[in-house]
């Protein structure tokens, strides 16, 4: 009998072999899209999970083991095949409903009732992925179950399906056979489930997948770019608002994107989808309740990362970077940054300035303390300097200070004008203490403006706004509404401008807002205020705000 301890442990070891095998899958991924990152989503899903299932205690039993790995894998999930992984999960915790323990007839009924969870989130189940090698596992696990009751048994089983239906996976998809691999989601889950096997029986997992470097090196440019047909993958959970009908979102996402994945709990959404519009998306989900675990990546520059790594002439040059692990390297500068940001030019625009590192994050859509304290960790120096650029993420920020011995220190930026303020001043010959005081007093002397808009009907500081009103925002308080974002945008600044005392202006423009529409916008600012400041509109590319304004 399997055992809530045993299967503790055993997630946890399939935690650890992906994340010792996750370059190699990364490598093979080339469906639905070419972008080099499976390894990477299924390692940080799982690693949610391990994190979770650490702190629990001995003498569990199974379905609370598996319902605690369930809500972990869901919340933690990234990434096509981690949705999915995370879908099997909240089925198999359906089949462990009331187990004690589990025997070999629990584990087949788990594994169909995973099946069936991940298919019917799935808007358009393809065959040759990791839903192929799922239900070949599952079915291979329910005949031997039907032969006898010994759990290592039928999870052997399950695994010998597994392993044969990845061998199948490029007769199934063109792309793959194309680029001479099997399924990364498949190849993956079969990783998942020899780690689980070896501790269902009594040993230690050490698996080495093995690859030709050659062949995998090519499987990227063999797939090719064209087969991304959007640029986005987002994803999101929701936290469900009474009344709101989820078949409504994903209705409205069916025509939004392609690779959708919807899967809906008791109290949560969680979507992933491939879209070219991420803002409009996000700020359409906004209308069924509150958003977290936002992510947004461009999988046209993934893909050409994901090629010239598998292009250089080192191995240890076609790792992609895992964040979220701390350095082994020595302390090599006295000082580091690390920033909050969302959208890749803001976060293009930090590492251009010297930020090390940078937290996926900002507002409804706030990182944790251990995202913030991985980025610390993740710095070679000996003090590091963390700008959260949100009122709201400043406390989770001041957390870390106790959970390393690395120097910390806060800068309490409040938004991402302040925090590029901020990094503007660091002066490495100065000492800390005459650096938080520079960059305090820098942050400070930028006023921040945003325009955004209304995701419903409501009263907003005592302010009645309808739903899809454009909102103009000064220093966090709605100042005026409007109907077009470039013309609030234009008040805004204006509101904010001081004749004697300005000598910048920045514009931060939204992954909705057109390059055209900024360039306006930067036209008639230069025109404006051109003879007295200097004029920036860059491209932030965040959500939820068509604009983020510094004025300083």
């Amino acid at each position: 009998m399997i055992t809530g301890t045993v299967l503790r442990d055993a997630v946890i070891s399939a935690s650890e072999q992906i994340m010792a095998n996750r370059h190699i899958i990364d490598a093979m991924n080339v469906f639905p899209v070419p972008d080099g990152d499976t390894g990477t989503n299924l390692s940080m899903t799982l690693g949610a999970a391990a994190q979770v299932l650490a702190q629990l205690g001995d003498d569990l039993p199974v379905s609370d083991v598996a319902e605690s790995t369930a809500m972990a894998l869901l919340k933690g999930a990234r990434g096509n095949s981690g949705v999915i992984l995370s879908l099997i999960f909240r089925g198999v915790t359906k089949g462990f409903q009331n187990c004690q323990t589990a025997d070999g007839a629990d584990i087949a009924r788990a594994l169909e009732c995973g099946v069936s969870s991940a298919y019917q989130a799935v808007l358009k189940p393809t065959e040759g992925t990791i839903l192929t090698v799922v239900r070949y596992a599952t079915e291979a696990a329910k005949k031997q179950a039907a032969c006898g009751n010994d759990p290592v048994a039928v999870m052997q089983a399950a695994l010998d399906g597994a392993k044969a239906a990845l061998a199948d996976t490029p007769n199934l998809l063109p792309i793959l056979k194309k680029a001479g691999v099997v399924d990364a989601g498949g190849q993956g889950l079969v990783c998942i489930f020899e780690s689980m096997l070896a501790v269902f029986k009594g040993e230690k997992a050490d698996i080495a997948l093995e690859a030709a470097r050659a062949e995998l090196g090519g499987a990227l440019a063999a797939a090719g770019e064209e087969e991304i047909d959007f640029t986005y993958c987002t994803e999101f959970l929701v936290t469900r608002e009474a009344g709101y009908d989820p078949e409504e979102l994903r209705n409205y996402l069916k025509q939004a994107g392609g690779s959708l994945v919807f899967a809906v709990e008791e109290a949560q959404i969680k979507v992933h989808v491939h879209t070219d519009e991420p803002g409009t998306i996000i700020q359409y989900a906004q209308h069924f309740g509150a958003l977290e675990n936002i992510k947004i990546e461009n999988m046209r520059f993934q893909h050409t990362e994901a090629l010239q790594a598998s292009s250089a002439e080192t191995p240890q040059a076609a790792l992609i970077s895992q964040p979220q692990e701390p350095m082994q390297e020595p302390v090599k500068k006295p000082y580091g940054m690390v920033a909050v940001a969302i959208g890749e030019g803001q976060s293009q625009l930090f590492r251009e300035l010297g930020v090390d590192a940078i937290v996926s994050g900002g507002q409804t859509m706030n990182p944790s303390t251990e995202e913030i304290l991985a980025a610390v960790l993740s710095v070679p120096a000996e003090r590091v300097f963390v700008l959260p650029n949100n009122k709201n993420i400043i406390l989770a920020a001041e957390q870390t200070l106790a959970l390393t011995e690395r120097g910390v220190t806060v800068i309490h930026t409040t938004s991402v004008p302040q925090g590029i303020a901020a990094v503007l001043a660091l002066n490495e010959l100065w000492s800390e203490a005459e650096n938080r005081e520079a960059m305090t007093e820098a942050a400070s002397r930028v006023a921040t403006g945003l325009v955004t808009f209304a995701a419903r009907d409501s009263v907003i500081d005592g302010q009645s706004v309808k739903k899809g009103e454009i909102l103009g925002l000064e220093e966090g308080d709605i100042t005026l509404t409007g109907l077009d974002a470039t013309q609030t945008a234009l008040q805004i600044t204006a509101n904010l401008f001081k004749q004697e005392e300005t000598v910048a202006i920045t514009v931060l423009y939204g992954a909705d807002v057109l390059e055209e529409q900024a360039q306006i916008l930067s036209e008639q600012l230069t025109e404006r205020y051109g003879g007295t400041a200097e004029i920036s509109v860059l491209r932030g590319g965040q959500p939820v705000y068509f604009y983020i304004i510094s004025v300083e």
